[in-house]
């Protein structure tokens, strides 16, 4: 099984940003987890600060089973981004390490929930997810 990992802007300091609201773990520690838990699954990750990287990569993902967004800001802002989720052909699971529903009132709106088949919050998010993707037998 090959699962595509996609983060928004600013999860590259994961680790240094705000320990508390987004966990000690930088992004390299939790793929070593997941691939500790599951070595048979194929992990592709990527990460960038440009909307347009994450909108062409979601376009370009049709060789995987399923796909982890998180966003980051663009969760709250982008429409392209939706519309771009919304013509997967792959499942797409949104997650966020924080609670955006306890946070700030311009962070606990996602544009993408509703397109997406599924939505995890919480520092394990990552885990979560790849085992939700799993277990659509994809």
């Amino acid at each position: 099984m090959k699962v595509l990992i996609l983060n928004g802007p600013n999860l590259n300091m994961l680790g240094r940003r705000d320990p508390e609201q987004y966990g000690k773990r930088s992004m390299e520690q939790i793929i070593v987890d997941i691939q500790r838990a599951h070595p048979d699954l194929w992990i592709e990750y990527r990460q960038s600060n440009h909307e347009g990287d994450l909108i062409d990569w979601l376009q370009q993902a049709t060789d995987v089973h399923g796909i982890i967004l998180n966003a980051g800001g663009y969760t709250h802002t982008s429409v392209a981004l939706r519309d771009a989720v919304e013509l997967c052909a792959v499942p797409v699971v949104e997650v966020h390490l924080s609670n955006i529903q306890q946070r700030e009132p311009f962070r606990q709106q996602s544009l993408l929930t509703d397109v997406c088949c599924h939505t995890i919050m919480g520092k394990q998010c990552y885990e979560e997810a790849v085992r939700y993707i799993m277990s659509l037998g994809c």
